[in-house]
Order: structure tokens, then sequence, then C-alpha cells
């Protein structure tokens, strides 16, 4: 087992455990992982945190390991099985807050960029080496890169594979937010909690909306808001606390 499934109440913990391999992409990896966010599909929960277990995040795909004999369409469907870990995020109802420490490298940076909610160490370590071992990044990063960060930004990360501290992501906008050393994990279940307890159609919608709002044209998002607004005013959740309007 090296990917670990676990529940906190309405809150699913998801863990990559390769610890003496950095948690190194491996075909088994991205299987238990792709198995582990279709469990807490079907187990509806309320929210999910990612993380990895030892000294990193996630730090790509494993070099050491033999690369594997495969014809073309073998290869296609490896990389497919790869993308299904940003399509599994995408399609869960629930957010899913990843707890990023160490090395966040190549598809370890995808895995991270894909969740809702990035939470990373001060001192984590990103980047995309892919170009300079002579690979392609895959997990849509070609998207959600430009988006996060701005084009002339994503094209010097890709290009030039140089990697940034945790504190460099957050000030950029790659992820949520950094934190000291050794306070990721408590501050991502915090944040994970909260969420669960929040209006669980409004937060799916919420989620989705901004998903959604990637490949469409302002039209179609303004559509959309109008449909959820809609499924909001309908679905009772509207009676929930009013608090955070509240002006003191």
């Amino acid at each position: 087992m090296v990917v670990h499934y676990e529940r906190d109440g309405a809150v699913a913990r998801i863990v990559l455990d390769r610890p003496e391999r950095l948690n190194a992409v491996t075909a088994e990896l991205t299987d238990g992982l792709v198995a582990a966010l279709r469990r807490a599909l079907a187990e509806e929960v309320r929210a999910v945190v990612l993380s990895g277990n030892g000294r990193a995040f996630c730090a790509g795909h494993d070099l050491k390991e033999e690369p594997p004999v495969e014809t073309v369409l073998q290869t296609r469907a490896r990389l497919e099985a790869i993308q299904d870990v940003t399509r599994l995020v995408r399609e869960l109802p629930a957010p899913v807050v990843a707890a990023v420490h160490g090395y966040a490298l190549g598809a370890g940076c995808e895995f991270a960029l894909a969740c809702d909610v990035v939470v990373a160490t001060e001192d984590a370590a990103f980047g995309f080496p892919e170009v300079g071992v002579g690979l392609s990044v895959t997990g849509g990063i070609s998207r959600l890169l430009p988006h996060l960060v701005g084009w002339a930004r994503a094209k010097e990360l890709l290009l030039l594979g140089e990697r940034i501290s945790g504190a460099e992501a957050a000030r950029i906008g790659m992820v949520a937010r950094a934190v000291p050393p050794g306070e990721h994990e408590t501050v991502a279940l915090d944040l994970a909690r909260q969420l669960a307890d929040r209006p669980p159609l409004a937060v799916s919608l919420a989620k989705q909306v901004l998903d959604q709002g990637l490949d469409a044209t302002f039209g179609e998002a303004l559509a959309r808001e109008v449909d959820h607004a809609v499924l909001t005013s309908l679905s009772g959740e509207g009676e929930a606390p009013r608090t955070e309007f509240v002006r003191g």
C-alpha cells in the first residue's frame, strides 16, 4: 500500500506513502491515488486532505525506476491515468486541500496544483523539471498554471524548470498560503474541517463555477452563476446562519 485512505469525520485524508523514494510517482502510486479519490467520491465526504508521508509531498516521476517497455498506446494509457487525478479532483463535489512540504516536483507539483486549496510550508520546493530531462507536463498544467501565475511566469517556470519556495509560490499566487515548516497538515486539516462544516451544495457549486469558468466564455459564466443561484435558493441551505454578512 503506497497510498493510505482514512476518515476523520466528514473529512477524508489521503496520504502518499513511499517515503523512502520521496513519494515519487510509479504506476502503483498513481493507481492508489485514483482509487482513493474514487472512494472519497463514493463515500460523499465533505472535504479531502491530500498529503505526503516522510520528507516530501511528491518528488515527481521516479527516474530510478526502469523505463517501462510499452507501446505508444500503453504510454498514452499510462499518462491518461496520471491525468485521472486531475479529472477526479475536479469531479469531486467536495473541495480537496493539498498539504505540501518538501519537494513538489513534476507530477507531484501537478497533483498539488490540481487541488482546490494548496497549503505549503514556506520552505517547500515547487518546480517542473520535465523539459530539462526531455519530458513533458501532464495533469492539465498547460491550462492551470497560466491562470494561477500569468502567461509569462508560467512559461518561465516550465521552460527553465527553476524551483521556487512555498513562500514564493504563495507570493505569486501559485498556492493559497504558506505556513511555517511542520504546520502544513494541521492548517490543511483545519481548513478542510471548516469547509466540511459549510453548506455542502453551496461549497460544491462554488468549486464548480470556478473550475468550469476556466473553460467558459464570459456569457457562459454569467449563465452558470444564475443557474447555481437558483439551485442554492431552492436547496434550503440559505437558512444557514448569516453572520458572515453582518458588518460590525
